[in-house]
């Protein structure tokens, strides 16, 4: 892996009137909303705008077609490169707009460019709104939505945004001090940002850490090092969130300090900000933050030891309660969304109420579609969990559900491990009712698992909607109540897509898997 680039100190605009008449060239269209956002935001202020993307017209039609449209917008300020790049656009460019998806190291292009920003890096430079930044491995997304749903169920004027799939371009001069941005940033996201030192986050959280991206890092080091930049700007006026559960990996620590037993451990050492922890279980009485805990069968957290920071008496407070999301690795996103709306001076009745009425986020676990099928009296529940492109993000879905599941997995590698996946599916209390799979590198990997541990499966198959029809068909069978039939009587039986793997070669990404996985399931299942 390469050094990483650090970047100058500050921003190459200095106000936003600096942008008009500059040549700005935006590296990478895309189809999920950032480049867009991107585009129409310098044209708006006034910048010719170069857009250049390896994909070709017709594969970003879609966008073309919105940026057109928009009557707002002067396009003959706009010029369009597509389906290659050209080294001319960048070093003729008073300034580059960066996809966080591309490595700046040994990029021919971005050599050569005057200068070189980020959507994220011009928001967080321009904006004075206090930063709730979240990164992470897992639940990155789930928690986001639930802090920004809860600060504005509170009362707040919120914005979302980051790798989330919105642009904070799109919002930045409705922010101002008084109103909280909350972002998800990935680890590319957080790696261009290294040197620029506009990152310092009122409150900075890092969910659990696992492995991933190690097709782009090699190792986790590396990746982990990205995701350290989230709190190396804080001061002791901040927040920093960090796990204090075991990862349960036997390399999580691959440079660990003395009894360093966990990632979560590593970052509360070094982190200069008031630090916070988060657990599954207990926290000892002298750590601040939340845990979770059974109280009569049913699962709630809490908050302790935070009066140090906030003069509000009781040492312990309750702060959630009963959840309409499933799974324990949706309660500890929660837990976590609650703490921010602790340090937001939100009350812990309040947050137990309004987090209460939160019902996740698409792609995650989303419940979407129920069928009966009255010719069995099967009842079945359909959940789109797309965004589980990493093994132990499938690990958790099965996981969630009190019954057993019929799984839908598999994908693209991105050189991940498959172990734990096929461990757990073996185990008797996790094991799906039935597996399905999806062709794909990542599949190739798991299928010897699976045969090892002697864990029947079916396919894989080569699309979705061959898939789908095998399903509905095994459904329909006159023994399928026999076969699928959940614990409880009269209960769902669920249906999980959650791949595991990434979605390249079936599908452009994991958010158009899932929206395709959602309209095919209705369309059949109707």
């Amino acid at each position: 892996m390469d050094t990483p680039h650090t970047y100058p100190k500050g921003c190459v605009f200095s106000s936003l009137s600096d942008i008009k008449g500059k040549k700005v060239t935006v590296m990478g269209l895309g189809l999920n909303g950032g480049g867009e956002a991107t585009v129409s935001f310098f044209l708006k202020h006034g910048a010719f705008v170069t857009v250049t993307d390896t994909k070709s017209k017709e594969l970003l039609a879609k966008t073309i077609s919105k940026l057109e449209s928009d009557e707002s917008l002067d396009k003959s300020r706009l010029k369009y490169v597509l389906g290659e790049h050209r080294k001319e656009d960048f070093s003729t460019a008073d300034c580059v707009i960066k996809n966080p998806g591309v490595r700046f190291e040994g990029n021919p292009y971005l050599q050569v460019a005057k200068a070189v920003e980020t959507d994220l890096s011009l928001f967080l430079h321009f904006t004075k709104a206090p930063i709730i930044a979240v990164t992470g491995s897992k639940g990155k997304s789930s928690t986001v939505s639930a802090i920004a749903f809860g600060l504005s169920e509170a009362g707040f004027k919120t914005f979302l945004g980051g790798n989330i799939t919105v642009s904070p371009l799109t919002f930045l001069e409705e922010t101002d001090e008084t109103t909280p941005v909350v972002l998800e940033l990935s680890s590319w996201q957080l790696r261009d940002l290294r040197g620029r030192g506009v990152l310092k986050p009122k409150i900075a959280l890092i969910t659990k850490i696992v492995p991933d991206h190690q097709n782009f890092y090699g190792n986790m080091d590396s990746y982990v090092d990205d995701k350290r930049l989230i709190y190396a700007e804080q001061d002791a006026e901040d927040f920093a969130i960090f796990d204090f559960d075991e990862d349960g990996y036997t390399n999580e620590c691959a440079s660990p300090k003395e009894n360093c037993f966990s990632w979560g451990e590593s970052f509360a050492r070094e982190a200069r900000a008031c630090v916070l922890r988060y657990s599954k279980k207990s926290l000892p009485k002298n750590i601040a933050g939340v845990f979770q805990q059974t109280t009569f069968g049913n699962a709630e957290g809490f908050v302790q030891n935070i009066k140090q920071f906030k003069n509000d008496g009781e040492e312990t407070k309750k702060i959630i309660g009963k959840l309409l999301v499933p799974g324990e690795h949706n309660r500890s996103n929660v837990l976590n969304a609650a703490l921010v709306m602790y340090l937001m001076n939100v009350a812990p009745s309040k947050i137990e109420t309004i987090l209460s009425r939160w019902t996740g986020i698409p792609h995650r676990l989303e419940r979407f579609f129920e069928w009966k099928n009255s010719k069995n009296n099967l009842k079945v529940e359909f959940f789109n969990d797309s965004c589980a492109t990493v093994p132990e993000a499938t690990v958790a879905a099965v996981k969630a559900f009190e019954t057993s599941v019929i799984l839908i997995a598999g994908g693209t590698d991105k050189g991940l491990d498959f172990t734990n996946l096929a461990e757990t599916l073996k185990q008797p209390e996790f094991a799906p009712k039935r597996i399905y799979l999806l062709a794909g590198t990542g599949t190739d990997l798991l299928l010897p698992l699976l045969e090892n541990a002697r864990i029947p499966y079916f396919a894989p198959f080569d699309s979705l909607d061959n898939l789908l029809e095998v399903l509905k068909s095994d459904l329909n069978a006159e023994n399928a109540q026999e076969a699928f039939v959940p614990l409880e009587k009269n209960a769902s039986v669920p249906v999980v897509f959650s791949p595991g793997a990434t979605s390249f070669g079936m599908f452009a990404n994991e958010f158009e898997r899932g929206n395709l996985f959602k309209e095919k399931v209705v369309r059949l299942f109707s």
